[in-house]
């Protein structure tokens, strides 16, 4: 595998697939949702290895150690192989869990809620999302 020495930071990210396109990663970046350390990282920023990068991508959040560079956009198991996932579990199942929310639903004809009707969804989505 081709490394680099110096590397920019939307085209690593573009490169272990963290986006589809490199027009996505700069843009993210630009964006403030690549972080670095707390700081938003501009789009040209060089990459090191060990350091950990936050990315957020819609709803998903994910902390990404950099152990590798890679110039090149790669299958996914290569690409496996230059970056480590190090985001929190409580993170990734709250991400995952959003995915298996309840469906809540009524009958067609039932007509507006009744306040107790009211109280017990408000009930149900409080235990399932806390």
């Amino acid at each position: 595998m081709p490394e680099k020495e110096k590397l920019r930071i939307d085209k690593y990210l573009w490169a272990i697939r963290a986006f589809k396109t490199r027009t996505l990663a700069t843009d993210a970046c630009k964006a403030g949702r690549v972080k670095l350390e707390g700081q938003n990282v501009k789009p040209s920023r060089e990459v090191k290895i060990n350091e950990v990068y936050h990315v957020s991508k819609g709803p998903e959040r994910r902390v990404l150690k950099v152990t590798g560079l890679l110039e090149n956009r790669v299958d996914a198991k290569t690409a496996v192989n230059f970056y480590e996932d190090v985001t929190p579990m409580e993170e990734t199942q709250a991400f995952k869990s959003m995915f298996h929310a309840p469906i809540l639903k009524r009958d067609r004809g039932a007509g507006r809620p009744t306040k107790r009707d009211r109280r017990e969804i408000d009930e149900l989505k409080d235990d399932f999302f806390n």
